[in-house]
């Protein structure tokens, strides 16, 4: 209780200060100017404020965004509990697989560049990808000789493409036995980097391309970061920081951290029987040499937001166009709809992204047409086209349904 108490005054002492942290450079309005209800507003507070009464969270940073404009931007609790230091507006955090839309945007930034085509098979950058094949698995009788495999191979019946990686419908290490099966190589992802990916041409996929809609966590956009490396000539991280993070003005967005901003790097979590505890760190996200477009970007609230007000924007922010409004749409639309085996009612699924097709079947209060994707350790976005708004959530520790309730608690302020 007595370090609960001491989070409950920081998130006090932070609400009063108000302002924004030195890194910020996008205009502040008020809640009223941008169709919002400030007295509703407080209900993101309330919520996270919730969230640390029950010993989920250490604490959060919130941020609310209404045409390339900060309507709510508040830290709250602590970024360590060991030494009780503050949430700041600037603290950073591991966003995980909110890294995979940055990596959609990278790839639709060469397929206007005529570098890369979505329909292109994955054989094309990398030829070993030419001998794919399909796991099938097998019933084993009792008495079976040890060593049996659980599995026999098919050929894929067409080639996999970008676009099946792009929208989790290839079958890249999305399951029980093609995790398996990749377990030594990914082991070897944090000396490898992204070349790891190139391996995993010997794994067999978890079913056909395309016929089904199945999580490929981590080597999925890791191959596309490879290829993005491949067709344009640098590295991952170069690539983002010269095409992408430079010219947004997204300084705290990073793969491997400065001192100076480990320092601001908040402390993972994880829940135990007894509440929160730090949690062991893993390599398996961020090394010095491993650029994961699958999950492996830090950022702070702030600098992630120009990346969401960008895509809200149509592809531009402050006269820096990075995609066209077409490409923006189609990362958004809905490529593969609810109805393939795997997706959840009211959600199709984009480029990168989750995007809502019917807010009713998904129980949100989130316009038709919003977008975005969340984070293993609990970080959340969406993008509102229509609305042209966004919000992110950070926090440091895993926990999916305050997903939705942030959506609420942001939605319910919204008066136009």
């Amino acid at each position: 209780m007595k370090i609960l108490r001491h989070a409950l005054s920081a998130a006090v002492a932070l609400l009063v200060l108000g302002g924004l942290p030195r890194a910020s450079t996008a205009q502040v309005v008020s809640a009223a100017q941008a169709g919002l209800s400030a007295e509703r507003l407080v209900r993101i507070n309330q919520f996270v404020d919730r969230a640390m009464v029950a010993g989920e969270i250490s604490g959060a940073v919130t941020l609310v965004a209404r045409d390339g404009r900060i309507v709510h931007l508040q830290a709250q609790g602590m970024s360590d509990l060991a030494s009780r230091a503050p949430m700041q507006k600037d603290s950073i955090f591991r966003i995980a697989s909110m890294s995979k839309p940055i990596t959609a945007t990278a790839v639709l930034m060469l397929v206007e560049e005529g570098k890369i085509r979505l329909e292109d098979p994955i054989s094309q950058f990398i030829p070993a990808y030419r001998d794919v094949k399909v796991a099938v698995p097998r019933s084993l009788p009792p008495g079976s000789q040890p060593g049996t495999s659980p599995y026999y191979t098919v050929p894929v019946d067409r080639p996999l493409t970008v676009l099946d990686v792009l929208t989790h419908t290839g079958g890249l290490v999305s399951g029980p036995i093609s995790t398996a099966a990749a377990r030594d190589i990914m082991e070897k992802r944090p000396e490898l980097g992204v070349r790891a990916t190139e391996e995993l041409a010997s794994v067999p996929l978890e079913f056909q391309p395309g016929t089904r809609w199945a999580y490929s966590g981590l080597a999925g956009f890791d191959l596309l970061s490879r290829i993005v490396e491949i067709a344009s000539g640098q590295r991952y991280g170069d690539f983002l920081k010269a095409r992408l993070f430079g010219p947004l003005g997204m300084r705290d967005t990073f793969f491997w951290p400065t001192d100076a901003q480990r320092a601001r790097l908040v402390t993972n979590y994880t829940m135990t029987e007894k509440g929160i505890a730090p949690a062991a760190e893993t390599r398996m996200l961020s090394t010095p040499v491993l650029d994961s477009g699958a999950g492996g970007l830090m950022s702070t609230a702030e600098s992630y937001a120009r990346f969401a007000m960008m895509l809200a924007n149509g592809g531009e922010l402050n006269g820096v166009r990075i995609l066209s409004p077409a490409s923006v749409a189609l990362l958004g639309a809905r490529v593969i709809p609810e109805t393939l085996p795997g997706r959840q009612p009211g959600e199709g699924y984009g480029l990168g992204v989750r995007t809502v097709t019917d807010p009713a079947a998904r129980h949100t209060l989130l316009t038709k047409g919003s977008y975005g994707w969340s984070g293993a350790y609990g970080t959340h976005f969406w993008v509102d086209p229509e609305k042209k708004l966004i919000a992110i959530l950070m926090v440091q520790t895993p926990g999916m349904q305050r997903t939705a309730d942030f959506e609420t608690a942001v939605m319910q302020a919204l008066m136009k």
